[in-house]
């Protein structure tokens, strides 16, 4: 009997800025396509996050979005609950930080809910434009093989701490940080894989959106059946010429 999966939309009334609640809608769909039973259940400000879902993700914001995303979500830990018990997370740009240790928001500095190990302070340009990196397979990415490919589009420049590792070494865009030598893309720790690819990021990268969906199934992504999509290829060969 397929398993009935549930993709906790995070927040979606707060960090709904960029479009990045298609994420869940590409799983939503990459699933259903596969026979399983999928269903988006949005936790919007006034619910309490549930610890339960399968899948989570969560989307960009500005300034005043964060601190408000940051505050419930510390009010109300079912996402950390969640993480601590292995549930995938996908976290996009304000959600990542939001997901970090400190953020600046409005000229402060506000407290993260510390699932990765990232601090995020203002950069003095605005990375904006495509950013594309090879993943580096770390944690619960080892199965990637393909590049990732994005629009970025944020004045934070996020410094990933030792606990966490990154998703990407960027070749081309800006990525976490402006001016690095080794240019890295986005922050993957346990069970949360956070980026600043918007696109929907999901959309644009389907092996990425397929290691989601296969980890909350508790298989390899190789076992997951495979979907023939010629137009979500030639986006992709489009994004990452």
């Amino acid at each position: 009997m397929p398993k009935n999966l549930t993709i906790g939309l995070v927040l979606p009334d707060v960090l709904g800025t960029y479009g990045d609640d298609g994420n869940a809608l590409v799983l939503r769909q990459r699933a259903r396509m596969r026979g399983y039973s999928a269903e988006i259940q949005p936790v919007t400000l006034n619910d309490d996050i549930p610890a339960n879902c399968d899948i989570y993700t969560l989307g960009g914001g500005e300034d005043s979005a964060q601190v408000i995303a940051s505050a419930r979500l510390a009010a109300s830990p079912g996402l950390q609950a969640a993480a601590a018990d292995g549930r995938p997370i996908f976290a996009v740009c304000a959600g990542m930080q939001v997901l970090g240790r400190t953020f600046t928001a409005h000229g402060s500095t506000v407290e993260g809910i510390g699932l990765i190990d990232a601090t995020t302070s203002p950069m003095s340009t605005r990375a904006i434009g495509e950013v594309a990196s090879l993943p580096t397979r770390t944690g619960i990415t080892a199965e990637l093989t393909e590049p990732l490919t994005g629009f970025e589009n944020h004045m934070g420049g996020t410094v990933i701490g030792p606990d966490a590792e990154a998703l990407g070494k960027v070749t081309r865009g800006v990525g976490n940080t402006a001016g690095a030598s080794d240019a890295v893309e986005g922050v993957v720790q346990g069970s949360v894989v956070a980026t600043y690819m918007h696109g929907p990021a999901l959309a644009r990268n389907p092996q990425l959106a397929d290691l989601l969906l296969a980890r909350a199934l508790d298989m390899k992504l190789a076992d997951l059946e495979p979907l023939e999509l010629p137009a979500v290829d030639r986006l992709r060969l489009e994004r990452l010429k």
